[in-house]
């Protein structure tokens, strides 16, 4: 289901120079046409490449105007089923209307990191490269653990 804008509810991100949508999504794939050449919408963001979206869902629960809709699959879309997040300041709301009528409501903390937060070597040694090939530093010798290869064991040709 790859996303798209709905340009009457976009705003550009104020005319930011990256919007929330081009900043997280993880393929590149949204673009903010800033004079209306590509789209015909001045400051509006857009799907650049919708066959290639990954439908990671990253732009849609990040738009602050909540303008990033998904497009949902031929069988499912006749149906009446729909699938619409609303992102609030700590929690995500996600909204789901089965082909049926029933509504069921689901909601998820927020847990985004502040870019640059994350220390992913916190507490953690340096490796020392004399130590590179002993054994527990890659590889565990115990019994029905890992061990470490055994060069004899290798196919040659």
């Amino acid at each position: 289901m790859p996303t798209f804008v709905r340009t009457e509810k976009c705003d550009g991100c104020k005319g930011q120079d990256k919007t929330a949508c081009m900043y997280i999504c993880p393929h590149n794939l949204m673009k903010l046409d800033k004079d209306g050449s590509e789209t015909g919408h001045a400051m509006k963001a857009f799907n650049q490449e919708p066959e290639q979206c990954w439908e990671c869902y990253s732009c849609v629960k990040i738009c602050p105007q909540g303008a990033i809709e998904c497009r949902h699959y031929a069988d499912i879309v006749p149906l009446g089923g729909s699938v619409q997040p609303l992102r609030g300041s700590d929690s995500i709301m996600w909204t789901i209307k089965f082909r049926n009528g029933t509504l069921k409501r689901f909601k998820f903390p927020i847990r985004t990191t502040a870019e640059g937060s994350i220390d992913c070597y916190g507490g953690k040694p340096m490796p020392k490269m004399s130590e590179i090939t002993a054994d527990g530093v890659y590889t565990r010798a115990v019994m029905g653990g890992f061990r470490a290869g055994n060069p004899a064991e290798l196919i040659r040709k």
